[in-house]
């Protein structure tokens, strides 16, 4: 019952709901003991010879028309707590898509997606069984008990009844002992179900390469054993739900067995008449499902449970970035001047004695581009995130136009930033609403204008269905270079003060490149551009060149500057120089 505790909030909220429909419903199991009880009368009257025809339809009037009240009854019952069960559910599914929106990258790097994806479905639909099943089987079988009992003792014996009722504390106690079973196995399904669901993500995703190194044989193996253990762990689930319904049965047997037997003697003895012990006996019939509904009940609130903790896990951490310390009042014009960099030092969370960034100070005025070049892992990508607040704990700061950015609302810093990543992600649509993502406003001639900046224009026009041409998942129907430069398109319609490029041109050529690098010299004219790439041809162009190695600065200027300074840079230049001729 401890789930009706967690799920506190949620009824209260829905109080009048859940009053009419329980209302409802224990009027709808109340009508339910007049049947019985015509049925005893029918067999007393039978017995005596006394029933006549007008009689014997007047009871059969009464059957039919307590089954339509039941049936009008049972509609608006199952309307309002249907209907706050699919509220509760859509609650949890909003809370939680809300809180994975604003969870930062620590948290994304600790969950899998696929064990995300089954807290929102498989764990959200278990919680919204409590306030639907939940709340029916247990208000009808508490109401349909007792009211059934009070018949008993009132209509036909109180001695018949509570001898009857003497199995009935075994199965009581025999549930409360099944349930905390059930409540530990059901974690460990659902635990494992997240487990198979991130596993099918990930190999459906990574189909490609899978497929590419043949090792799609392995890789089915691997998934049949996990489906084995999960299949394994699910059975333990199995079992312990089975014994509820043996359970019950056992108990309705000894019920029958102590009805017929002690019940017969009380007849036998003129205590009781036939019709009332008919009645007695469709009683225990209605006596049925409060039995069975025990073990049903145990089964829904242990599923609930177990899931709303895991749930609740989930929804307790809190990110890291956050608007704590930001001032609203600011807005995109207050923030767009001159970006001022000056980071002593940064170490990731998780590896704090180790840092990545020492000592990273320099200052872009709008319409400016700063290149950063250097091996893999040398921190260009770092100084992207921490200027994307994905860090905030680091020493120094970062101001634009004078503002800290960690006093700037996340909205208004990132509304103000174009961020095309290394790795690209286009969703499951055509080419035209992948480049209109964050402008949803925005009209065709603005997205071909866009696409012909990033000298993609050409290559959708070739394309069957052109601008509404569906890219699959992930864009996985088109090249490397055509999803980098459908993400620079996209980039480029936002109008950001702030463009940054992470390794984005990696997959196109260098007439491409050249091209875009050029209508972007035109675009942000008098925006400030941030340019990460391993192409040196790629930031020759720009105001402020930084090397990086090992999180330090090593080399900074302009192109021709760190040619002079014959260093890291002039020999990488003069290797790229020569693959470049090899390869004409």
């Amino acid at each position: 019952m401890d789930i009706f505790k967690k799920l506190s909030w949620f009824f209260k909220k829905e109080k009048k709901r859940y009053v009419i429909g329980i209302t409802l419903l224990a009027m709808t199991s109340l009508a339910n003991l007049i049947p019985p009880r015509v049925l005893g009368v029918m067999a007393d009257e039978l017995d005596k010879n006394h029933i006549t025809w007008s009689q014997y339809g007047l009871l059969i009037l009464a059957v039919i028309a307590t089954a339509i009240v039941i049936y009008i009854l049972r509609y608006f019952w199952r309307k309002q707590i249907w209907g706050g069960a699919a509220e509760l559910e859509k609650q949890m599914r909003s809370k939680l898509y809300h809180h994975f929106m604003i969870m930062d990258r620590t948290f994304y790097q600790r969950h899998r997606t696929g064990d995300l994806m089954a807290h929102a479905t498989n764990d959200v639909s278990a919680i919204q069984n409590v306030a639907g099943d939940g709340i029916l089987t247990l208000v009808d079988a508490l109401v349909i008990g007792i009211s059934t009992i009070i018949a008993m003792i009132c209509f036909i014996d109180f001695r018949l009844t509570i001898v009857a009722l003497v199995p009935f504390p075994f199965l009581a106690y025999g549930a409360k002992r099944l349930g905390t079973r059930l409540h530990d196995a059901f974690d460990k399904s659902q635990a494992a179900f997240s487990k198979l669901n991130n596993k099918t993500q990930e190999s459906v995703s990574g189909i490609k390469v899978l497929k590419t190194f043949g090792e799609s044989e392995n890789d089915t193996s691997s998934f049949d054993q996990m489906v084995d253990k999960t299949i394994k762990i699910n059975k333990k689930v199995f079992v312990w739900n089975c014994l509820f319904d043996p359970l019950g049965t056992f108990i309705v047997g000894m019920t029958y067995a102590i009805t017929i037997i002690y019940g017969g003697l009380l007849v036998k003895n003129n205590t009781l008449s036939i019709g009332q012990l008919v009645s007695f006996i469709a009683y225990i019939g209605n006596m049925v499902w409060p039995m069975f509904a025990i073990g049903y009940l145990f089964n829904i609130l242990e599923r609930g449970s177990a899931s709303y903790d895991r749930v609740q896990k989930l929804l307790d951490e809190k990110p890291l970035i956050t608007d704590a310390h930001a001032d609203e009042k600011l807005t995109s014009k207050d923030i767009d001047g001159d970006l001022q960099y000056n980071v002593k030092e940064f170490a990731y969370p998780d590896e704090k004695e180790i840092p990545v960034l020492t000592n990273i100070q320099f200052t872009l005025k709008p319409g400016q581009t700063l290149g950063l070049v250097g091996k893999v892992g040398s921190g260009k990508t770092t100084i992207i995130q921490l200027l994307l607040r994905e860090f905030d704990d680091y020493q120094g700061k970062i101001l634009l136009n004078g503002h800290d950015i960690r006093t700037i609302p996340l909205n208004v810093l990132l509304r103000s930033i174009a961020y095309v990543p290394q790795n690209n992600y286009l969703f499951s649509t055509s080419i035209q609403k992948n480049i209109a993502f964050s402008q949803g406003d925005a009209g065709e001639n603005q997205i071909i204008e866009a696409a012909k900046k990033s000298d993609l224009h050409n290559d959708i026009l070739q394309m069957p269905l052109a601008y509404n041409t569906l890219v699959g998942e992930n864009g996985i129907s088109l090249s490397g270079g055509q999803r980098q430069r459908i993400s620079i398109a996209r980039a480029l319609l936002k109008h950001s003060q702030i463009l940054i490029m992470d390794d984005a041109l990696s997959a196109v050529d260098a007439k491409t490149e050249t091209t875009i690098l050029s209508s972007l010299k035109q675009e942000r004219r008098n925006k400030t551009t941030i340019i990460a790439a391993h192409r040196l041809t790629s930031v020759m162009n720009a105001d402020l060149i930084l090397v990086l190695k090992n999180g330090h600065v090593i080399e900074r200027g302009t192109h021709q500057q760190l040619l002079k300074q014959d260093g890291w840079y002039a020999e990488m230049w003069r290797r790229q120089e020569l693959e470049d001729k090899v390869g004409e």
